[in-house]
């Protein structure tokens, strides 16, 4: 079973100190991809995407997480009190000279800069093991979306595979009356040289077997049989075994074999066949695309 590389889930949780909500999205990469935004986690980035590259082999993973510590204990606070004096104290010296007693609101003293700090402390055992099993059951039902793409994928790429194999087919039985069809156009090419004498046989023949060899497929169609055959075994591997890069080569080399297929032919039949190859491969390289 091949998988896509597609997919998205989003679901939140809590705890009796965290509350958080977890987006993850895969996208078709050629390698492994991690991208993370949200709020800041420390080393638990790292965890995650370590439990990320255990089950995602391939693609870019887009992880978004919102996060709400619920504890007072899970929070630093921290008040510059010296700043504070010198506020305070210089507002007492312009209310002394005045006349006029001036007044902070709370709301104004929370808005002057580096007077208070607050900041998250760092997930503690309980708070990361809670992070990950979140992370993990959300990932769950990416993984889902990625096999059924990757059901709908392998079945769109065996429509294409059989329809490559007819046209190899077909091309396969053209070659074989090809040598026939050149020893009927050299007789005629020859006759015509020879103003209607008759061809010598052995000449005839001589010429036919250069010809013939000159411009034998069984080699290319050989290889696209055997490339086929491969393409159909990786299409149903161990679950998770990632195929995406070798399907893709072997692609690129039935592309190739199909090129030299229709360069060497001397059946516009051939060339038909082909071209209609090279059509499918087209398509099965763009699904190919989205495979892990």
């Amino acid at each position: 079973m091949i998988l896509g590389m597609t997919g998205f889930a989003e679901r939140s949780f809590a705890s009796p100190t965290l509350r958080l909500k977890l987006s993850i999205k895969t996208l078709n990469h050629r390698f492994f991809d991690w991208s993370y935004k949200g709020a800041p986690i420390g080393e638990a980035e790292n965890r995650l995407r370590a439990l990320c590259q255990q089950r995602i082999r391939r693609g870019r993973v887009e992880v978004y997480l919102d996060l709400v510590s619920l504890s007072p204990e899970s929070w630093d606070f921290t008040l510059n009190e010296g700043l504070l004096e010198k506020i305070l104290a210089s507002l007492d010296r312009v209310s002394r000279r005045t006349g006029r007693r001036l007044e902070v609101s709370l709301d104004s003293l929370l808005r002057v800069p580096q007077l208070i700090e607050v900041g998250r402390r760092a997930l503690g055992p309980k708070e990361t093991a809670f992070l990950e099993r979140s992370f993990a059951r959300t990932l769950d039902d990416v993984l889902v979306l990625r096999r059924r793409e990757g059901q709908e994928t392998g079945r769109q790429l065996r429509v294409h595979l059989a329809a490559v194999r007819r046209f190899v087919a077909r091309a396969e039985a053209h070659f074989k009356r090809q040598p026939a069809l050149l020893k009927a156009k050299l007789r005629k090419r020859l006759a015509e040289l020879n103003s209607g004498a008759p061809v010598a046989e052995a000449k005839l023949a001589e010429e036919a077997s250069f010809l013939a060899q000159r411009y034998d497929l069984a080699e290319e169609i050989g290889r696209l049989k055997n490339h086929l055959d491969s393409f159909d075994a990786l299409l149903a591997p161990k679950l998770g075994e990632p195929v995406g890069r070798q399907l893709d080569f072997l692609a690129q080399e039935l592309n190739r074999e199909a090129n030299t297929l229709a360069s060497k032919s001397q059946d516009v039949r051939i060339t038909k066949e082909s071209l209609a190859i090279k059509n499918e491969l087209e398509s099965m390289r763009q699904h190919v695309q989205n495979v892990e």
